[in-house]
């Protein structure tokens, strides 16, 4: 099982451009978020590490499925979980590129309810910062580090957020709370707490009769399945 992981970023550049019509006169103007958005090869404030191999293979799998196939989309605020909210969603980005060890990103504010207000917000010159979201697992290495694994996929290269300075608390509970589980066939994510009561009611079955087994199994199987397939 997966650990929802968010990594915060406070340094990120909000940026404005100019569109000008075919004679150069402006018509307004475009929003740009830009900077690290992940950084690897060090212990961060979190006391994570990422692997600059596992940041640099999760890159080009999002490039590839989401920011070319224009799908790579960020929200404004905090989600509680691994899936992309349209209704919240307020940026899309554009890029992901390797500075070294780190995953840089830049991202276009959109022209949606949440991407007007981040848009008011850069105007009246707010400090956004940007949370990365994405799921993996974590194992300490021989320095101590909590690394993240292989596994690690992102959820969103980054979400907009107001408050930077977010305790590490915040995060560690939001990372350490819940376990997910990723659907293939759907392609989605499922916490994992579905999975729990069924673990407990399979181990309930070692004292059940052959009759009560069959029957008790049948059920269990089928609630299963319906945690698999429910969207």
């Amino acid at each position: 099982m997966s650990l929802l992981i968010k990594e915060i970023v406070e340094e990120v550049s909000c940026i404005k451009e100019d569109i000008l019509d075919e004679e150069g006169n402006k018509k307004g103007k475009n929003y740009f978020i830009e900077g690290v958005i992940m950084q690897g090869d060090i212990k961060n404030r979190n006391g994570r590490m990422y692997p600059s191999k596992t940041l640099m293979k999760e890159m080009v799998r999002y490039n590839k499925n989401y920011v070319e196939a224009k799908r790579a989309y960020g929200e404004l605020g905090h989600p509680a979980g691994p899936t992309i909210n349209l209704d919240r969603v307020s940026h899309m980005f554009t890029e992901l590129n390797s500075d070294g060890p780190n995953v840089i990103g830049r991202a276009k504010v959109m022209d949606t309810p949440m991407g007007k207000i981040v848009k008011n917000l850069i105007d009246e010159g707010a400090n956004l910062g940007i949370s990365s979201r994405g799921m993996g697992s974590l194992k300490k290495n021989g320095q101590g580090i909590m690394e993240v694994q292989d596994d690690f996929m992102l959820a969103t290269a980054g979400d907009i957020v107001a408050d930077p300075s977010a305790p590490d608390a915040f995060v560690k509970g939001v990372m350490e709370g819940v376990e997910w589980v990723y659907d293939v066939a759907s392609s989605s994510w499922t916490a994992a707490q579905a999975f729990d009561q069924i673990e407990e009611e399979i181990k309930e079955t070692a004292k059940y009769s052959v009759e009560e087994l069959e029957a008790k199994a049948s059920v269990i199987f089928e609630r299963f399945i319906n945690s698999l397939t429910k969207k």
